[in-house]
């Protein structure tokens, strides 16, 4: 739908965005590492069986082998959110992660950002397993992480300019509320519309969700809502 590029909208609390760096380079990390950075489709697929969020099982409905059971499968909740398919996949939550996460913990400060992130994780997740509880396809991505800083920064920051690329090519400055409120509705639609497609859509609704209702009571105090005083 559209691409961030950039957002007009200096740190005012903290110096530098540590948690985000952190949480971008983990996600590499975890990308390389343990998926072999995507050049083994057996590896992929073990690793999401191992470190996803698989539904039936994280419900007890189904078993993983003892050889693909190496964490508890309460902990796929959040473990889930650091996985990724493939380059792309990893490359388009990174983006959205640079450009608005780093505002979003700005406003909070580094430690409830990092919690904020994982809440907004496991609130997609759940989201996500709940409407087909007894699905053995694994949930991996951050992008129901992501979501929840969206939903965060629009309830921050919906006047802030920001740059995107429309459909991929047309680049466009446009008020945060304008993209962000297009994109979810477009999350909805799809969600809505049953087009699958391996995108976990409600996870990116649920995060949303989340995000924007955690940044009120998480916010620092004093910090306020919609851009007041902007």
């Amino acid at each position: 739908m559209f691409i961030p590029l950039h957002d007009h909208n200096p740190l005012v609390h903290v110096r530098r965005q540590y948690v985000t760096w952190g949480i971008i380079a983990l996600n590499v990390a975890v990308f390389l590492l343990v998926e072999g950075g995507g050049l083994s489709s057996a590896l992929l697929a073990t690793s999401a069986l191992s470190y996803g969020l698989v539904p039936a099982v994280f419900f007890d409905l189904r078993e993983l082998t003892p050889e693909l059971a190496v964490i508890p499968e309460s902990l796929s909740i959040v473990s889930y959110a650091f996985l990724h398919g493939s380059w792309l996949h990893l490359g388009g939550n990174m983006i959205f992660l640079w450009v608005f996460g780093d505002n979003v913990e700005d406003a909070m400060g580094h430690g409830r950002f990092a919690v904020f992130y994982l809440l907004c994780a496991a609130a997609s997740g759940f989201v996500q397993a709940a409407i087909d509880p007894g699905s053995t396809v694994p949930i991996v991505g951050a992008s129901g992480a992501v979501a929840g800083i969206i939903g965060a920064y629009l309830v921050l920051h919906p006047r802030v300019r920001v740059w995107v690329l429309a459909l991929g090519r047309i680049p466009l400055r446009v008020p945060a509320s304008w993209a962000l409120v297009a994109w979810f509705g477009f999350q909805v639609a799809k969600a809505l519309g049953d087009v699958g497609g391996g995108v976990a859509w409600w996870a990116h609704i649920g995060g949303f969700l989340a995000g924007a209702l955690l940044i009120v009571p998480m916010r620092r105090r004093g910090v306020p809502l919609f851009d007041r005083g902007l």
